[in-house]
């Protein structure tokens, strides 16, 4: 089971709340967990939130010393390219 977070006050607008209540109560669950699974689809699919992540990701990565040096990126694809030219 997730760790749970300190409780996280939301205001929603009345036909969204309105919906999630409906959801809710139709699969037995949550509101709680209706949100949640809405924010884990949003953060997983949805280009915004993915790509946000990633970007996020690769720049802890790179200020980790993650990735590779752009001169050295360039220089094996043009090794590539001319490896690819003389075939």
């Amino acid at each position: 089971m997730a760790e749970l977070s300190d409780p996280v006050t939301l205001r929603l607008p009345q036909d969204i709340l309105r919906d999630v209540e409906r959801i809710a109560a139709g699969s037995e669950r949550t509101r709680s967990w209706i949100i949640v699974r809405a924010l884990k689809y949003y953060l997983a699919q949805e280009a915004e939130g993915g790509i946000c992540l990633s970007v996020l990701r690769g720049r802890e990565e790179a200020a980790e010393g993650g990735g590779e040096d752009l001169e050295d990126v360039i220089a094996e694809l043009d090794e590539i390219i001319r490896k690819g030219k003389a075939a």
